[in-house]
């Protein structure tokens, strides 16, 4: 038997390993350098300098009050005629101590930190100053009245939208009537997810009278959940209500324990829905290529949950969970489609839920609003901070600026400080 040898050559990647990462982060180059310059305690006059070592240290210094003192120096007129100084320039809070960033410190470390008022006392307190409670809620309060024009203006441009997402969340209101007692109000909060602002308003209940007074001039699509207290604004003529998928999946989520085949096949479904939508921001499709996406494969998924719920709605308890769930989609099914219909639209409103959430996680801090006044005064900050924070601005920064300025800026030029037109 004949032995050949046979050369095999072929060629492949190589692999090259990253090198292990070190255990510490670049510091931001932003931040401020304060360089300590430490010699050698061995004398160096005469020696040549051939480099240097650094080594960088992530420091803090805690934030601390400072006076600013206003000095005008006045002149006495030659002739007699009377005395020189230059005017106070305009602040905050007339004949009030507080400045500017001060007072945008106290809204942004409540409004935005959750620090509540009595903690930041105490801050003040170890620094030498000691403030009152009702001092710092006055300068909340005069806070709110110096921007209350700009929420107003604020108010009504988002009112203008044609396509706006709402939800309301509770808060706990001191009641005056009732010493020691609360009320439970709610803040509804409306949010135009195209052009990312939020707009927060109190209402001492939860009637469907809060969103009838505010939305008494809205025309366009309202995305909502389920609560009724939306329908009245919904008959009105140019208004259309869209439905929130995600409402409608947390209902066969509760039911999966009690009947995990049904519920199993519907999330499946709805998960495919979901893997279209991230599909599309992944892409960053256009509105007009993520409604082609949509219709060419979510309409035959939506087509196939419809026939199914037909027939397993005759197949369940009304009252079981899973019955609930069927009868919640079955219900909504008309806003459900609607999103199918215009690539500007979401699957569901979980960006109003996500703009609400500073309010869910505050209430934990701050407890209770003291007053219904209290608790819209916060409904002007929450809109105004959480908007500067989603066109991507520091919200402290904005806050002081707003503040510092608007006492003197003309009306007519008012909107340069909403957060959509501020810095530009």
């Amino acid at each position: 038997m004949e032995t050949r040898v046979e050369e095999i050559s072929y060629k492949r990647k190589k692999v090259t390993a990253k090198p292990a990462p070190h255990g510490r982060h670049e510091l931001p180059a932003h931040l401020p350098r304060h360089d300590l310059v430490i010699e050698p305690a061995e004398d160096t006059a005469g020696l040549a300098k051939i480099g240097e070592e650094i080594t960088e240290e992530l420091d803090y210094q805690p934030g601390s009050l400072f006076v600013n003192r206003y000095i005008r120096p006045k002149y006495a007129r030659a002739d007699g005629s009377g005395i020189i100084i230059s005017p106070l320039p305009s602040r905050p809070i007339e004949k009030g101590i507080a400045g500017p960033g001060l007072l945008a410190h106290l809204a942004i470390s409540k409004y935005l930190d959750h620090l509540p008022l009595y903690r930041q006392r105490q801050q003040f307190k170890r620094q030498g100053v000691d403030l009152s409670d009702s001092t710092l809620g006055d300068w909340i309060k005069a806070t709110c009245e110096l921007v209350m024009p700009l929420y107003n203006l604020h108010k009504e441009e988002i009112l203008k939208r044609s396509y706006l997402m709402a939800d309301e969340t509770p808060i706990r209101v001191l009641d005056g009537k009732r010493k020691g007692q609360t009320h439970t109000g709610y803040f509804w909060v409306y949010y135009d997810p195209l052009n990312k602002e939020a707009l927060f308003d109190y209402r001492q209940n939860r009637s469907r009278e809060g969103p009838n007074r505010m939305l008494a001039g809205f025309r366009g699509y309202l995305q909502v959940d389920g609560y009724n207290g939306y329908d009245e604004t919904g008959r009105r003529d140019g208004v259309t209500l869209l439905g929130c998928m995600a409402h409608a999946r947390r209902y066969f989520e509760k039911a999966l324990p009690n009947d995990k085949k049904r519920a199993t096949w519907m999330l499946e479904k709805i998960r495919l829905l979901y893997m279209i939508e991230r599909f599309a921001g992944n892409q960053q499709l256009t509105f007009e290529e993520r409604l082609v996406l949509r219709r060419e494969n979510a309409l035959p998924v939506m087509t196939e949950m419809r026939a199914w719920l037909d027939h397993e709605k005759l197949q369940v308890l009304p009252k079981s969970l899973m019955g609930k769930a069927i009868g919640y989609m079955s219900t909504f099914w008309e806003r459900l489609m609607l999103y199918l219909e215009d690539g500007r639209f979401e699957i569901d409103n979980n960006l109003v839920e996500n703009a609400i959430r500073p309010v869910a996680i505050g209430r934990k801090n701050y407890l209770f609003a003291g007053s219904h006044n209290g608790a819209q005064r916060a409904a002007i900050l929450y809109s105004l901070i959480s908007t500067a924070k989603l066109y991507g601005h520091d919200p402290y920064v904005y806050l002081k600026d707003v503040i510092s300025r608007i006492a003197d800026h003309p009306h007519k030029r008012l909107q340069e400080f909403l957060p959509v037109n501020w810095g530009k």
